[in-house]
């Protein structure tokens, strides 16, 4: 058990070190809409090569970026996955004591923060401390096919309520061809 406090200490510092630069921030920033061989980063950011590969040394310890090899080229990329589990960390976590039955929605109107509104017949959530978006659940990691307001939760478990970030959005043109 202690090994375990220690491994997740040291990737919490290595986290916070790797965080501590403006550089590596920003680093992270272009690297979350596309991918940079570390060449190309170090002239969009304005710096040489050789600092743009210490920086990106610590981003990887960190698990922030990864590094994908291309024939001989090595291309940067964010580890997406990584970076949100990292905030994960500093979310809120709430215990709440509920009826059996009680739909998940009920259950969210009790939870600060949460804004929920009606449209039509139908209730939705909309912000969680003010941030709008469009969000899911997920009862024990799993994505039900059951609207909000209709799953009933008959044992105890785990609620995830998720904001979409980034929606991510194909443009697709169309041409219709006149006979």
């Amino acid at each position: 058990m202690l090994l375990i406090y220690h491994d997740n200490l040291y990737l919490t510092l290595m986290l916070f070190k790797a965080l501590s630069s403006k550089t590596r921030v920003e680093m992270l920033k272009l690297l979350m809409n596309e991918s940079y061989h570390i060449s190309g980063l170090a002239k969009k950011l304005g710096i040489s090569v050789p600092v743009a590969a210490k920086h990106t040394r610590i981003l990887e310890e960190a698990g922030l970026i990864e590094s994908k090899k291309f024939g001989k080229t090595h291309v940067l990329q964010v580890n997406k996955e990584r970076l949100y589990q990292t905030l994960d960390t500093f979310g809120e976590h709430y215990l709440l004591e509920v009826k059996e039955g009680t739909s998940i929605l009920d259950v969210l109107k009790a939870v600060a923060g949460v804004k929920i509104e009606k449209v039509g017949d139908k209730e939705f959530v909309v912000s969680i401390d003010n941030e709008e978006g469009f969000y899911i659940y997920k009862v024990d990691g799993k994505l039900p096919n059951v609207p909000i307001n209709e799953y009933k939760i008959v044992k105890d478990g785990e609620i995830e309520i998720e904001r979409l970030v980034p929606v991510l959005k194909k443009r697709v043109r169309v041409r219709v061809r006149r006979h």
